[in-house]
Order: structure tokens, then C-alpha cells, then sequence
């Protein structure tokens, strides 16, 4: 018998948590999920700066067990279930100069937050989803996982590496027990911080702001797409991927990133 969905409702009844959701593609994604129906928790540090009564937020650091733990708990508790775990949350700030610049903290922060996180949380909401024997996993990595750019971020490179290699191990054994694991690797995304960054840029170096995100560009080898993603574009993508028109994905890494990757 042919199933028929309702796009616009299909994730009715869903559980959905978003880390990093406050801000960005997580908000994006987070946005997204709701519009479809589902019931979306996001979590961070900081409060969104703008309040949506939809989503529902949970003041956390992620980066610490004691964090990752708390987050699990209040939505175990609250919500008894999680269907969807869209983990968001990863970024750099370690500093410019190469190998010989980097510290065993810059690479501790960056493998925490970009791959440890997402292990820490999985680990929180897979007996559930087994007993259960359904939920979607979507780990956000990045293609400097392929593509590691060696000046400043290499150890989040490293780390988005790790992810996607942790990700389909991770679909191997829990596939078959009922819940989908997926990768998405986003290139540039002109988030609001970044929109903000090529502003400082332009200024910084008396150019106009068309000319800093075409600097960017051409630093990542060119996007012959001719532009970076939108956050809702990425979004979109993550929003089809743990819809029930996706049930036969799984293991599966996603690129998305205007054709930036130059190889196969």
C-alpha cells in the first residue's frame, strides 16, 4: 500500500532536541523542525536572543559530563522520550599560525565540543530510542572533515573527521535496532556571525563587503555554486533527512556545500 505524508505535519508527535539551537543553522533547523510539527527542545550556554515561545530551551554547557547529563535528564523526565537528536553544536576558536601554534587546550576544546558532545549525548538517548526501537540521529560535521584547512582550524578538522567516522560506525550497529544515524557537512554558512565577520573584514581592510565573502571564497578554493549556504538551506536538507520520506537513510554522510569539495 503506497504511504502518503503530509509534509507540513509530518513530524507531528515527534520529540526533537537541537544543541546549539539558539543561534545559526542550529536555529535554522530548529525552526524547521517545528514548523513540521514536532516538539523541539534546543540547548545552549546563553539564551536565545530572541524568545520563541515554541521551542523550548535548557541552559547547558555541553562541553562538560555534568552538562550533557543535565540536558538528558530534564528531557527524559519532561518529555519521557526523544524521537529526534540533531546534534548542532561544534565550532572554533583556536587562533591562527599553524601546527606550532596550537596547545593541548586548543585541541582539548576543539575535540570536546566538536566530537565528544555528540558521543556524550548519543550515549544518553540510545537506550531509549533502541528500546523503542525508533529515532533519528543527525551529527552536523563539517567538509573540513575532507577538506582540513591547516592555518587555524585543523583541530576542529580533526574533530569533525572523528565525528564522521564515529557516525557511520555508530549506524552500523544501531540500525538494525530501529534508529537511523546521518551525517550532514555543511561548507560555509552565511550565518549572522559570519555576515557579521565580512563586515568587519570589509572595514578592517577597506573593501566592500561582496569583495571579503569572495576573499573567503577563494581561501576555500572557490564554491562554484558562486555564493555560501543560507542557514534554512541546510536546514531544509536536515528537515527532509529525519522525516519518514527519509526511513531507508542511514550511514550516510550528506554534503552540502555548493559543490566547494573539489574531489569525489
Amino acid at each position: 500500500m503506497e504511504q502518503v505524508f503530509n509534509f507540513n505535519n509530518e513530524l507531528s508527535g515527534k520529540i526533537a532536541l537541537v544543541t546549539g539551537g539558539t543561534k545559526g543553522a542550529g536555529k535554522a533547523i530548529a525552526e524547521r523542525l517545528s514548523n513540521a510539527g514536532a516538539t523541539v527542545i534546543i540547548t545552549a550556554r546563553n539564551a536565545p536572543e530572541t524568545t520563541n515561545k515554541v521551542l523550548h530551551f535548557i541552559s547547558a554547557d555541553l562541553s562538560t559530563s555534568t552538562g550533557t547529563q543535565k540536558v538528558v535528564e530534564e528531557v527524559l523526565v519532561k518529555y519521557g522520550r526523544l524521537d529526534i537528536l540533531i546534534n548542532n553544536l561544534g565550532g572554533s576558536e583556536t587562533k591562527g599560525g599553524g601546527f606550532s601554534a596550537l596547545t593541548d587546550e586548543d585541541w582539548e576544546y576543539s575535540i570536546q565540543t566538536n566530537l565528544l558532545v555528540p558521543v556524550r549525548l548519543d550515549r544518553g538517548f540510545l537506550p531509549k530510542m533502541i528500546e523503542q526501537k525508533r529515532g533519528v540521529i543527525i551529527h552536523i560535521a563539517s567538509i573540513q572533515g575532507r577538506l582540513p584547512l591547516y592555518d587555524s582550524t585543523l583541530p576542529y578538522a580533526a574533530a569533525k573527521a572523528g565525528l564522521i567516522n564515529y557516525s557511520k560506525g555508530l549506524s552500523n550497529e544501531v540500525s538494525s535496532k530501529g534508529v537511523r544515524v546521518l551525517t550532514v557537512s555543511p561548507g560555509w554558512i552565511m550565518t549572522t556571525a559570519a555576515d557579521r565577520m565580512m563586515e568587519r573584514i570589509a572595514d578592517s581592510s577597506n573593501i566592500t563587503k561582496e569583495q571579503a565573502i569572495q576573499s573567503v571564497m577563494d581561501a576555500l578554493g572557490g564554491i562554484p555554486i558562486g555564493r555560501p549556504a543560507q542557514p534554512q538551506e541546510v536546514a531544509e536538507l536536515v528537515g527532509f533527512l529525519v522525516s519518514p520520506r527519509a526511513n531507508y537513510l542511514t550511514g550516510t554522510e550528506f554534503v552540502i556545500d555548493g559543490g566547494t569539495v573539489p574531489t569525489i
